[in-house]
């Protein structure tokens, strides 16, 4: 098929001849916008960062930052994107244009040396700066207030995790993030999230023995896969593109289930919140705004901005990764998913998915259309990830609690362990410690000698077993000090 089309900075154009594997980026800079850089190739950097049109949260359209070097540009087919060049007001004939006001900002104030990384940038800066619901507080100052990480503009800096710079230093970039004002009425990128996104369409871009697809409701696509069942099932592309990049993967059938109705629904009803699979992170904690607490204290520790506005939860678990920090956080939550395949559905508990390493109890054929949340949720819950980093980093360790405590009583303990063992684990030795006991420094040190025994941790570049274990103890002795300081202040 060669209609596929992706429309760049206003302008339409043809995604053919490139392959179905090409990222976003080279196809990119092969037309020339060479602003768009390869830094890692693996999405930790960031200088590949453009504006795609989403669906929006409070409005019709969001602009969102994503990693070009991940996405394949036949995922964008209908699509528009918007690159560091497009953000500038083209001048008249023979005048230079005018400067977005990021860019602007990050001029004036000496946000860029090099310039490798500022294309990059100034597009998670634009994407901050078109958000919806930023706006101006008089109690938020970027310097010597309460919290450093927002500006008097409102804006958020943790919306340039994902993007590194190595000689400019981040003040100066920080000093331009806060300094940017609201978009003017005339704004066009301002103006375009009035109206709704591109609808998603059905593509079949098959190019070099390579096919690309995407299908336009969930029966289809199971059909596909009960037909294909080796074709690679895609999402968000933060595994897969660094698959593709820096491994050279190739697949003969990429089926992409990112833009399914089916999968992107966040419903809350009597007895659970139901989450689609193909969801961001970033959609979904803008949707629950908190009301799953225990998710809202994982998604700011979960990689950067940039993946989570393309990584989701059906992802994470699917690729049953034994270090990923979602399913410690979800098994705390005692959350099912719900297995569809052309021949019904199944819902099956996270305790009961994972059954070796990146291996599940997933049928060939079949796909993760929701993770299911059992409410009431537990009132004593927290996420604690032990990395190198504070933020952007993979868990060396990552502990989620979930407790019912009544009149000192632990009456009920879920605790979901990651990086300890070959899979996802639940600590069930631990919750039978500390279940029916009271919530006091004794019973909290024996659970902790006995959380230090759960999984089998192994010794690697990122900690030895005996850290890992040790961290799981500390881990629960940390949570009891967090809980008796609430309780006494």
């Amino acid at each position: 098929m060669v209609g596929a089309r992706i429309t760049v900075n206003g302008k339409e154009a043809p995604i053919s001849p490139a392959a179905p594997h090409t990222t976003v980026l080279d196809f990119l800079r092969e037309r020339g916008l060479t602003g768009t850089k390869e830094g890692c190739a693996e999405g930790e950097c960031g200088a590949c960062s453009v504006l795609v049109a989403r669906p929006g949260v409070n409005k019709p359209t969001d602009w969102v930052a994503v990693n070009a070097c991940l996405v394949p540009v036949a995922a964008l087919d209908g699509q528009e994107v918007v690159t560091a060049e497009g953000l500038a007001v083209p001048g008249e004939p023979g005048t230079p244009p005018t400067l977005h006001p990021v860019q602007e900002e990050m001029a004036v104030r000496g946000g860029s040396q090099c310039g490798y990384c500022t294309p990059g940038f100034v597009c998670s800066m634009a994407a901050e700066y078109y958000r919806p619901d930023r706006c101006a507080h008089a109690d938020s100052a970027p310097a010597g207030s309460a919290d450093p990480e927002h500006g008097p503009n409102g804006f958020d800096l943790h919306a340039l995790s994902g993007n590194l710079c190595r000689c400019t230093g981040y003040r100066p970039i920080r000093d331009a993030a806060f300094a940017v004002g609201a978009p003017t009425e005339d704004d066009p990128l301002a103006q375009r999230r009035e109206q709704a996104p591109p609808a998603p369409v059905a593509t079949e871009y098959a190019q070099g023995g390579g096919v690309f697809v995407r299908k336009n409701t969930l029966a289809e696509t199971l059909r596909l896969l009960r037909e294909r069942p080796e074709a690679v099932v895609v999402a968000g592309y933060t595994d897969w593109g660094v698959e593709v990049n820096i491994r050279s993967r190739r697949a003969d059938c990429v089926v992409a289930v990112d833009r399914l109705p089916e999968l992107r629904e966040l419903r809350v009803e009597a007895d659970h919140v139901e989450i689609g699979a193909a969801l961001t992170l970033t959609e979904i904690e803008r949707r629950l705004d908190g009301e799953v607490p225990l998710l809202a204290e994982l998604f700011p520790q979960f990689a950067s901005r940039l993946i989570r506005n393309s990584a989701t939860l059906g992802g994470n678990l699917g690729t049953g990764s034994p270090i990923g920090d979602s399913p410690p956080v979800l098994l705390a939550l005692e959350a099912s998913v719900v297995l569809a395949g052309a021949d019904g559905e199944r819902t099956v508990p996270l305790a009961e998915y994972f059954t070796g390493y990146r291996q599940s109890v997933r049928r060939p054929g079949e796909l993760i259309r929701a993770v299911r949340v059992p409410l009431p949720l537990s009132p004593v819950t927290a996420f604690h990830k032990i990395a190198k980093r504070r933020y952007d980093d993979i868990s060396s360790v990552a502990v989620a609690f979930a407790l019912d405590i009544e009149q000192g009583v632990v009456h009920k303990a879920r605790i979901g362990l990651g990086g300890v063992a070959a899979t996802p684990i639940r600590a069930y030795a631990t919750e039978a410690a500390l279940e029916g006991e009271p919530w006091s420094a004794p019973t909290v040190e024996a659970a902790a000698r006995v959380l230090r025994g759960e999984g089998t941790p192994m010794d690697d570049h990122r900690a030895s077993s005996l850290y890992r274990s040790a961290m799981l103890g500390q881990s629960l002795l940390k949570l009891y000090a967090q809980t008796t300081e609430a309780v006494s202040s």
